[in-house]
């Protein structure tokens, strides 16, 4: 006979599964819940500013910080608020790589709204949860609440937590 825990652990784990397979699935960012207002600083090796547009092009290299997240590309778009004021917009192109210490995305190409917290990661993305993956064509976060929702052919491995004398 299956033990009750067993059984029931093995059931919710199906359904994770179930749900993986879907074309949508809600995730928690618990991880890579963000303070929008913290300061930006931007790395690069080279740097091109469009005053007319309000744009600034960051090329080679690019490491976008903001508190305890980190941006990586080969080129990140930057359009700044009306007047110049503040950075409105990032667009990351080539190779994102985006990180927290506890948890990692990656994908062809990202927008991230410095306000409000939201996060688009489209091409490829490849989300890491400690030991756990999700994959599909379309990330899209709300960093403020640390809520997402990964789209496009879902593709998930879970690792499903270890619990002593059972």
């Amino acid at each position: 006979m299956i033990p009750r825990l067993a059984l029931l652990s093995a059931v919710a784990l199906i359904a994770q599964l179930a749900m993986a397979g879907a074309q949508g699935m809600s995730v928690g960012f618990g991880g890579l819940q963000q303070d929008t207002g913290a300061p930006v600083e931007v790395t690069a090796d080279a740097l091109k500013v469009d005053n007319a547009s309000g744009q600034a092009s960051f090329d080679g290299n690019v490491v976008v910080i903001q508190g305890a997240l980190r941006m990586a590309a080969a080129k990140v778009t930057v359009e700044y608020g009306d007047g110049g004021q503040g950075i409105r917009r990032l667009h990351a192109t080539g190779g994102v790589m985006l990180a927290t210490s506890a948890e990692a995305a990656e994908a062809a190409e990202a927008t991230y709204e410095v306000a409000t917290g939201a996060l688009v990661m489209t091409g490829s993305v490849l989300l890491t949860q400690g030991p756990s993956t999700i994959a599909g064509e379309r990330l899209v976060a709300d960093l403020r609440a640390g809520t997402g929702e990964m789209q496009g052919r879902v593709r998930t491995v879970f690792q499903p937590g270890q619990k002593g004398g059972n």
